[in-house]
C-alpha cells in the first residue's frame, strides 16, 4: 500500500471514529440528530427578529451550559434586553461576545518578545514562503496565507477577499505581498503572486457566505507547510460543516497569534460582521453572514487582528475546516472550508501532487 493511499485510510477511520464519538456523546446524553434539527429550524425561524434588536450580533446553533442543544444569541453587552429564554419551547443561550470585526487590521503578536530563534510571522520569508505567515494585497495592511490550493493545473494563495481583494476593490493581476504592507513588504522584492479570483462582498444587507480570494503563485513562491512552530501541512481531506463537527478539536497557525487551539462551539451561525470604513463615506460598514461556522479558544485568544485568512484543521488529524476571517476577543469566525474551495473549483493542496 502506498503512502498516500496509508494516509488517506488512515484519515478515513479517523473521520469514521470522530463520528461514532460523537454520536456515542449525543446518545448517552439522550440526544439525536433530529434534536439539533429542531433547534436549526428554530434559529433560522427567529434570526432575523433576534437581529433586529439593538445590540444583538448574531445567533447559531449549539450546546448551552447545561451541555443541550440550544439556539446561541450573540450579544454585544450584558444589558441587551428583550431576548427570550426559549424560542418554540427551545433554550436559548445568551453569549457576551462583543461586535465581530473582520481580522485585517493587525495587532502586535501576544505575549512577551519572542527569542532569536523564535519564528516571527510577520517577517519576510525566504521563497518558497511557508503557509500561515503575513501577506495581503499591497492596498492593505496584512493578513495570513491560509494555504496552498489547486486547480490541477496551477497553483494559487488562499486568504479571505479582504486580505487578497481589498474588501472588493482590487484587480484581478494585482500582486500579492509576503510579508502583507504592515510588516514591511514591497513591491517588486516581495511580490509572490497575482490576484486570480475573489468572490464578491455583499455590504448591502444580503447574505454572504464567505471572505475569499485566491492568488495566482508558483511552487517556487508558496509551500505547502507552516513554519517550524506550526502544525505542519494541512490534509487535503476536508472536514464538511454538519453537526458532528461540534466539540471537534481545532487548530491554526496565524501571522500574528502563531499557533492556536480551540473547538467548534457553534454551527449554522449568522452573524454581523464589522469591516470598517469600505466605501469612503465615513460609515463602519456591516456584511451579514450565514452557515458560519465559530470557534472557541483552549485557552487565551484563538485569533487577533491579522489573523484573517489563517486555515483552521483539525487538531491533530490537520483536515481542514474553516477559513478564518472575523471574530471578537471571546469568539473566532471561519467560512465552511468545503463553500470555499467549491467557489474556485480548488482543492487543498499537500504537495503530493508537485
Amino acid at each position: 500500500m502506498s503512502k498516500r493511499i496509508f494516509s488517506k485510510v488512515l484519515l478515513v477511520a479517523v473521520a469514521i471514529f470522530g463520528v461514532l464519538a460523537i454520536s456515542g456523546v449525543l446518545s448517552a446524553q439522550g440526544l439525536s440528530h433530529e434534536a439539533f434539527e429542531r433547534v436549526r429550524e428554530v434559529q433560522e425561524r427567529h434570526t432575523d427578529q433576534l437581529l433586529e434588536i439593538k445590540g444583538v450580533e448574531g445567533t447559531a446553533v449549539g450546546f448551552n451550559q447545561n451541555n443541550r442543544p440550544a439556539v446561541k444569541v450573540f450579544v454585544a453587552r450584558w444589558d441587551v434586553a428583550g431576548i427570550p429564554g426559549k424560542l418554540d419551547d427551545i433554550p436559548v443561550q445568551v453569549v457576551v461576545t462583543g461586535k465581530f470585526y473582520a481580522l485585517g487590521k493587525p495587532e502586535s503578536p501576544p505575549g512577551q518578545e519572542k527569542k532569536e530563534e523564535e519564528v516571527d510571522p510577520t517577517a519576510r520569508f525566504e521563497r518558497p514562503v511557508p503557509i500561515g505567515v503575513s501577506t495581503g494585497h499591497p492596498d492593505i495592511t496584512a493578513g495570513t496565507i491560509g494555504c496552498r490550493v489547486t486547480d490541477g493545473t496551477y497553483v494559487y494563495a488562499l486568504s479571505n477577499n479582504h486580505v487578497y481583494a481589498n474588501c472588493n476593490n482590487a484587480d484581478e493581476g494585482d500582486n500579492v505581498l509576503q510579508p502583507g504592507a504592515y510588516d514591511g513588504g514591497a513591491l517588486p522584492n516581495d511580490a509572490i503572486g497575482t490576484l486570480y479570483d475573489f468572490v464578491p462582498i455583499d455590504f448591502d444587507g444580503g447574505d454572504n457566505t464567505i471572505d475569499a480570494a485566491i492568488a495566482l503563485t508558483s511552487t517556487n513562491d508558496l509551500g505547502t507547510d507552516t513554519p517550524s512552530d506550526g502544525y505542519g501541512i494541512p490534509s487535503s481531506s476536508t472536514v464538511e460543516d454538519t453537526l458532528d463537527i461540534l466539540g471537534l478539536p481545532v487548530q491554526k497557525y496565524g501571522r500574528t497569534t502563531g499557533l492556536t487551539k480551540g473547538k467548534v462551539s457553534g454551527i449554522e451561525a449568522t452573524v454581523k460582521v464589522y469591516y470598517g470604513d469600505v466605501d469612503g463615506d465615513g460609515v463602519n460598514d456591516v456584511a451579514r453572514f450565514v452557515d458560519q461556522i465559530l470557534i472557541t479558544p483552549t485557552k487565551g485568544r484563538f485569533s487577533a487582528g491579522g489573523d484573517s485568512g489563517s486555515l483552521i484543521v483539525t487538531d491533530p488529524e490537520k483536515q481542514p475546516v474553516g477559513l478564518l476571517f472575523a471574530g471578537s476577543s471571546r469568539l473566532t469566525i471561519a467560512n465552511p472550508i468545503e463553500a470555499v474551495l467549491s467557489a474556485f473549483s480548488v482543492d487543498i493542496d499537500d504537495g503530493d501532487a508537485e
